[in-house]
């Protein structure tokens, strides 16, 4: 599990970017892989689910995941619930909800006001942060009394650039919108590659939110031992877990 340097010094929230490491899944699931969506053994999902409800101290039932579809979608939770929510983003000032998301190549991100004490957990696909789901999030905040400057950022790991190839009509898409986006590709012998959390942070940069950490850690490289959509597909996998990422005000 990494934590923020940004985040580890505010003792009232829990928070954690988990990797493969420390579940009970085997095979290509190994070994904590929390993805409902994926063909692992249900059981083991839910075992991996409770273990990392120990290590960032809450009880399984608060522990709230999403239907995630790529969307701009942004839910403010309440109290815990046993109904799956759809979208790809949420929000709460509630102690003891602790709110994931899960990834294997997207950008996990989490925002953080210690002043009104709010947070927010965001799946970051290319889709989510071209519809500009964290402006969304951003927006909720200050409707909900947050002052820009005393939210906190923090970019997950991800894909990285060197490793995210791109077709010329995913790059048409991002420069028709906005010919600035040309800076977060990179053309390398007629193959385009794309910066996910370079744009992220961007888009941060833009809605005024300067306090940002990015963690440097490339989800493809095996290295780093995280589950990797790409990389399943290049090794020519059946399947791939997924990565969790939690915040929890306690």
């Amino acid at each position: 599990m990494i934590r923020s340097f940004l985040l580890n010094k505010y003792k009232n929230i829990s928070h954690g970017f988990f990797n493969k490491n420390g579940g009970i899944s085997t095979g290509i699931y190994k070994s904590l892989n929390c993805g409902s969506g994926s063909n692992d053994l249900k059981k083991n999902i839910e075992k991996n689910l409770k273990i990392v409800c120990e290590k960032i101290g809450c009880q399984r039932k608060n522990l709230i995941l999403l239907k995630q579809i790529h969307s701009n979608k942004v839910h403010t939770i309440t109290k815990s619930s046993n109904i799956k929510l759809i979208g790809d983003a949420t929000i709460t000032n509630k102690k003891n909800i602790a709110l994931a998301v899960l990834t294997a190549d997207c950008a996990p991100v989490i925002l953080f006001d210690p002043k009104i004490n709010f947070v927010s957990v965001i799946h970051v696909g290319w889709k989510g942060a071209f519809k500009q789901i964290i402006k969304k999030c951003i927006k909720e905040f200050i409707n909900n009394g947050s002052v820009k400057k005393n939210i906190i950022a923090v970019i997950g790991p991800c894909i990285s650039k060197k490793n995210y190839e791109v077709r010329d009509d995913f790059f048409q898409k991002f420069i028709k919108k906005e010919i600035s986006s040309k800076k977060f590709f990179s053309f390398k012998q007629k193959k385009i590659f794309f910066g996910l959390n370079e744009y992220i942070r961007d888009q941060l940069k833009k809605l005024d939110i300067n306090n940002i950490e990015i963690i440097k850690k490339d989800t493809f490289l095996e290295k780093n031992n995280f589950f990797s959509h790409r990389r399943s597909i290049k090794q020519r996998l059946s399947d791939y877990g997924r990565n969790i990422s939690v915040i929890m005000i306690k």
